[in-house]
């Protein structure tokens, strides 16, 4: 492993001695400044591995240089040896209260030179091992998580398929309605992460749909009432299948499928919930989730035209839809559109998940 020691020092004797002693360390590299804002320079775009500073410079002292030195990114645990000709304890005080970790007292004794700085390099070696070694354990902890992610895409798809076999308004649906949520929750400022986790816990909103009678789902006129009771009893029965769960994806996949027909008004179901007492993340697929609808031919209807969707979205704001998802949900119109245009009904049959999710 190469090491690189700063030697520090406005007198270029003692630079050139201390570096013609550090080539006697093996794969022991030196860079050496006379100006102590040369150095911090440096060291602003370099890390070094050990710091040699002289106490006794004229424009900023040892002490000064070490506290700037140590207010650097990465450099905060750098070993620092300093160098000095006063052997008073208050300066020795002062120096390890910003950061010292070792002096040697001028004249330098060349073994005693090489034994500490052995010493201080073979720290440093060992603290580049344990930040190597926890960055080798991030690396593997998140291709863990990947792999535990794709198990759980995995289960969605095969959920989403379960849907798919019954529902004639799933397949590019899904993919289409995740993605507008996504592009919602973009719009609402949303972190990545939970964008991230949004489209692909949207996807699952209606599977609690395979607990439906076929008579009833695939009817294709309007349902009585009595049907209709029974149909809304999806939602329950989806977050029922998801609930529970120690996944995140799958719990927000449960949340969205219980509360993604309540309306902002209250007048919704399965629980009659309004404004910010629905969930974040079914507000936002309620509004995705009824423009795909609408804007999607069924064997029972005609698709809407995007205007007249539009208008529908924006008649219902402040009743049915969070008006505050209405107008994420416009500032992302262009996006919508790409995404209705690049998924149509012919591509229900492709992956749900991989290239063709956007995300």
């Amino acid at each position: 492993m190469e090491m690189n020691v700063l030697v520090l020092d406005d007198a270029q004797i003692n630079v050139t001695l201390l570096c013609l002693l550090l080539k006697k360390i093996e794969k022991c590299n030196s860079v050496s400044f006379n100006e102590p804002d040369l150095a911090l320079s440096w060291c602003g775009t370099h890390v070094p591995d050990l710091v040699m500073v002289d106490y006794m410079m004229p424009t900023m002292d040892g002490v000064e240089f070490i506290r700037r030195f140590r207010q650097l990114p990465g450099c905060s645990d750098i070993p620092v040896l300093m160098i000095t000709a006063n052997n008073e304890l208050e300066l020795r005080y002062e120096a390890l209260n910003v950061g010292a970790n070792d002096f040697l007292i001028k004249p330098i004794d060349k073994i005693e030179f090489l034994a500490r700085t052995k010493n201080m390099l073979a720290l440093r070696k060992s603290q580049r091992f344990l930040e190597d070694r926890a960055s080798w354990l991030d690396e593997e902890v998140k291709k863990a998580t990947a792999e535990i992610r794709a198990r759980e895409r995995e289960t969605i798809l095969r959920l989403s398929k379960a849907a798919d076999s019954r529902d004639p308004e799933t397949g590019a649906h899904i993919v289409r309605m995740a993605n507008y949520s996504r592009i919602i929750a973009e719009h609402l400022g949303l972190s990545e992460a939970d964008q991230e986790l949004l489209l692909e816990a949207a996807p699952m909103h209606d599977i609690g749909k395979v607990g439906i009678p076929d008579n009833i789902l695939l009817k294709p006129g309007k349902l009585t009432e009595d049907e209709f009771t029974i149909m809304k009893q999806h939602a329950s029965l989806g977050y029922d299948i998801l609930a529970g769960s120690t996944s995140e994806m799958l719990n927000a996949g449960a949340i969205i499928a219980l509360a993604h027909h309540e309306k902002f008004d209250g007048s919704g179901y399965p629980r009659g919930l309004a404004g910010q007492d629905i969930p974040l993340f079914a507000r936002i697929v309620a509004v995705a989730d009824v423009f795909d609808a609408l804007t999607s031919e069924r064997p029972y209807k005609a698709a809407w035209d995007i205007d007249r969707a539009l208008a529908f979205l924006h008649e219902g704001s402040g009743k049915h839809f969070d008006p505050e998802c209405i107008q994420a949900f416009v500032a992302g119109w262009t996006q919508i559109l790409e995404i209705k245009n690049k998924y149509s009904e012919e591509q229900q049959e492709k992956k749900l998940f991989g290239a063709e999710w956007e995300s």
